[in-house]
């Protein structure tokens, strides 16, 4: 593969092009982009934007992500999530007019690219790992249930404070239930009835009436056009706008975006990079984690590192196409693969549709009343609040579900950008409180075997004048103390000890703190009548150890090869006397 094949996935693809491909990937690029159109404006107004620049991020950095992706399926644009959290970040520059939150939005594409692009050069994709399951989830399941519920004043016709909480807003819906407006309120009904039959039972349906897979499939995806066609055909049809005070789009902009340079203002790029570094973090995340999920399925790989160059570029047309940030969406890209899209050339068609869509047919949305986008991001985010994973995690490890719980928590109180640093800074806390108490075991023989297990767990058997002891971790700062402690303690348990072993198969590192005390504990040993041993130490730890002078502090102490090793040259320094455990 030459390197301009390696740098463009697309051109490997057209080698082996054929007709049956070029098939798939239009039918797909069709359906994705009768998708973003309705959800391109609604995911803008989640931003706080006018609808156009929602189709705008459907087009430009839809191209250049199908130029540089490594994944077929990939569907980029406006996402929710993405969304919620550019509306956050610029809402505060509403005040200074529709100019300074344009601004705001496309200085955040812009940090946004670059940030993915310095990942990229410094090699550091890894940084999202930082980010666990955990709180991805508990991010996650909170933002969607802001959005959902920020979604709400439009399905109710109540002006509600966007700067309010989540709780706040819903308090405030109590509060003026009297004049929720209730034509308003069928259209958002309508609308949500007609999103949840597309998704639930159209598909099934249309099949039982005889229509083959490929025409009842793709129908059945295009719930979110069949409802805004339809409510927008009730507003105009019945003078809703005019004759009930149903709140429409309105006229949107004809024409393709401008293409125009960027006034980069230095202080605003300053106070917007904690939030565009989070936004691309989150974005690339969810972006590898949904291609990851789809190449499986055809037995590929994405490559992580190509995903860096591809996502940022598409942020940077974002950012020269006057829109706000793009990245991967779950939904979108599942519809893509569901509708047979075979390499990135769907992508292609999909922002060629919608090129053509906002260049000539967005005078036909004056009448899309705002519940039935409200309705379409509702549902479209509510398969993201995820309790499952609470119940799971609950039962498998609290200290995940406390993460998880603790995120979610804190991303309603505090925000989106200060919950996600809340909620890593939980789990490493919580890393760091687990690993600095140990899981530490006294073992014991297992029959007369090489074996050695805890013997509280186990039926096994010890020698009265030998401790042998696992260490399940490595030693750093936090848990030095714990281990030195627990060490004593059983020493002085069983006073007639005169060797104590330590098993460090799962020691990985040992940091100097921890190195310090381990000498300190010879010294203990030692002065209390007993003798420090080492066994199973891992290569790279007896070269840290070799260039110390722990050795030397080890005094008649031994390193062992093995336990068993270690048993067997130690049991003849008194007479055997083996004790039983079960």
């Amino acid at each position: 593969m030459s390197n301009t094949d390696s740098a463009l996935p697309l051109l490997n693809w057209l080698k082996h092009y054929n007709r049956e491909m070029l098939i798939g990937d239009s039918m797909a690029g069709i359906i994705v982009a009768i998708m973003l159109v309705p959800q391109g404006m609604a995911y803008a107004f989640l931003a706080g934007l006018p609808p156009e620049y929602g189709l705008y991020a459907g087009i430009l950095p839809l191209m250049v992500y199908a130029l540089l992706g490594s994944s077929r399926a990939l569907a980029v644009g406006p996402v929710a999530i993405a969304s919620l959290m550019v509306g956050t970040t610029i809402a505060p520059y509403a005040s200074q007019g529709e100019a300074a939150l344009l601004n705001a939005a496309v200085h955040l594409s812009l940090l946004v690219g670059l940030c993915l692009l310095l990942l990229r050069l410094l090699r550091l994709g890894s940084i999202v790992n930082f980010m666990s399951h955990s709180v991805i989830s508990g991010f996650t399941t909170a933002a969607a249930l802001m959005i959902a519920i920020s979604q709400l004043k439009y399905l109710l016709a109540l002006d509600i404070p966007r700067q309010l909480r989540a709780d706040q807003q819903l308090g405030f819906m109590f509060q003026h239930l009297a004049d929720i407006h209730l034509p308003t309120l069928a259209l958002g009904l309508l609308a949500v009835l007609i999103l949840w039959f597309s998704k639930a039972r159209l598909g099934s349906l249309l099949q039982q009436w005889g229509l083959p897979s490929g025409v009842s499939q793709p129908l059945s995806k295009a719930g979110p056009m069949f409802a805004i066609s339809l409510t927008a055909g009730l507003v105009s049809l019945l003078a809703l706008d005019s004759n009930a005070d149903v709140l429409t789009v309105g006229m949107i902009p004809a024409g393709l975006p401008v293409l125009g340079e960027l006034s980069i203002d230095l202080r605003l790029a300053q106070a917007l990079l904690v939030p565009a570094l989070l936004i691309a973090l989150i974005g690339f995340l969810e972006s590898v984690s949904v291609a990851t999920a789809l190449a499986s399925k055809q037995r590929e790989r994405v490559d992580a590192n190509k995903e860096l160059v591809a996502l940022g570029a598409a942020n940077l047309a974002a950012a020269v196409s006057g829109t706000y940030p793009v990245a991967g969406g779950f939904g979108r890209s599942m519809v893509n693969y569901s509708a047979g899209a075979q390499t990135t050339i769907a992508s292609l068609i999909s922002a060629l549709v919608l090129a053509v869509v906002v260049a000539f047919f967005t005078p036909l949305f004056y009448y899309l009343p705002k519940a039935a986008l409200g309705a379409v991001i509702i549902m479209a985010v509510l398969p993201l609040i995820d309790i499952d994973s609470l119940r799971s995690s609950w039962r498998f490890n609290r200290a995940d579900a406390l993460t998880l719980l603790g995120t979610f928590v804190l991303v309603l109180a505090l925000g989106v950008e200060l919950g996600i640093l809340g909620g890593i800074t939980l789990s490493i806390g919580l890393l760091l409180y687990r690993t600095s108490q140990p899981h530490m075991a006294v073992v014991g023989r297992v029959g007369d075997s090489e074996h050695f297990r805890n013997e509280r767990r186990h039926a096994v058997s010890t020698r009265s004048h030998i401790l042998a002891i696992r260490i399940d971790e490595s030693l750093y700062f936090a848990n030095t103390r714990y281990v030195e402690s627990f060490i004593l303690a059983e020493r002085a348990a069983r006073p007639n000890i005169e060797h104590v072993v330590l098993i460090c198969n799962a020691v990985n590192f040992i940091d100097a703190s921890a190195l310090e005390t381990l000498e300190n504990l010879i010294v203990h040993l030692r002065n209390d009548g007993a003798t420090l041993h080492l066994a199973e130490i891992k290569g790279p730890v007896q070269d840290q150890l070799a260039h110390s002078d722990f050795f030397q502090h080890m005094g008649q102490g031994q390193v062992f090869f093995t336990t068993d090793e270690a048993m067997k040259a130690l049991i003849f320094s008194h007479p055997p006397k083996a004790i039983t455990h079960r």
